[in-house]
């Protein structure tokens, strides 16, 4: 079989009604039965039923997304799937990753991200931060960009993810980021458009959630992990408890580095890098840092056989 990696997406590709398609198998159900035990709630009903304003929630959302991302995975491999050479996760998605590396238990890792998404959205009020995905180019423009506002504005406004070689995600105060766009603009940016997100993820403003974070994962049982993880902040494979709780911790205040990610997937010889999780919006992206990636997405019953089929 094709050496692979696994890679799981963060918040943006949920939707009410995702994991449906598998019915009642059982990876998928007992994966919503450890959810809801480890969260006092039934994860399982909230996907299934919404209400997708409730599903959008960042506590919501955050959780859901690696509980959805661990079912497709369980499933992947009680369908007779192997495991990937190696895993990596866009932002939220690296706890994912872990979790599937064997790095943290899936009972430890759902109220982690919880108090994860408590503590970014409690950062910074709402109304008072925001996000913009800049289209069209180079991330070298985009962080000169973001240094010319802040200088001209005062405010924060920061390059906070990298997705690919034309896209690049700003984030600061409101006028921080509206200075960004405006300047970005003018330097050329094809679109600069406002994301409908909560908070300022990963941007310095993150730093009180971080130092909220670390005192819990100091908590946190961490194992080494059974299969490489590259991480989102210095794009490194760690395997000390230690390091992987410090990536972790900068990881929320740090860019996310995803062309490099995927680079360095491809650098230890991974042909094919296979989206788990609801939506296609991480193959997407890998296409477009590499085309001659192979990108692909599990996510339901059959996709997983067409992987199947494409890996053999």
């Amino acid at each position: 079989m094709t050496s692979f990696a696994f890679v799981f997406p963060g918040q943006g590709s949920q939707a009410v009604g995702m994991l449906d398609a598998w019915g009642d198998h059982p990876a998928v159900r007992q994966t919503l039965a450890e959810a809801s035990a480890a969260l006092g709630e039934d994860i399982g009903a909230l996907i299934h039923a919404g209400p997708k304003e409730q599903l959008d929630l960042t506590t919501n959302t955050q959780p859901v997304m690696l509980t959805a991302g661990i079912a497709c995975y369980r499933a992947w491999r009680a369908e007779g799937g192997v495991a990937p050479a190696a895993v990596a996760g866009h932002s939220l998605g690296e706890y994912t990753a872990l979790v599937a590396a064997g790095c943290l238990s899936l009972a430890d890792a759902l109220p982690l991200v919880r108090l994860r998404a408590q503590a970014m959205q409690e950062a910074v009020p709402v109304g008072q931060g925001a996000m913009a995905a800049i289209l069209g180019l180079d991330a070298a423009t985009v962080r000169a960009g973001c240094a010319e506002a802040a200088a001209a504005s005062g405010e924060v406004v920061e390059a906070v993810n990298f997705n690919d070689p034309k896209q690049t995600v700003i984030a600061g105060t409101k006028a921080g980021v509206e200075k960004g766009c405006e300047v970005l603009k003018a330097k050329g940016a094809k679109r600069a458009l406002p994301l409908p997100v909560s908070a300022p993820f990963h941007s310095s403003l993150m730093k009180p959630a971080a130092e909220r974070l670390k005192a819990r994962l100091a908590e946190v049982a961490i194992a080494a992990p059974t299969i490489a993880v590259v991480n989102n902040i210095d794009v490194s494979v760690a395997s000390e408890p230690a390091a992987i709780r410090d990536a972790l911790y900068r990881q929320a205040f740090g860019p996310v580095r995803w062309v490099e990610v995927v680079q360095a997937l491809r650098a230890r010889g991974l042909t094919h890098i296979i989206e788990c999780g609801p939506g296609k919006v991480l193959a997407g992206m890998v296409k477009r840092i590499d085309a001659e990636a192979v990108s692909a997405t599990v996510f339901d019953p059959a996709s997983l056989a067409e992987v199947k089929g494409l890996l053999a």
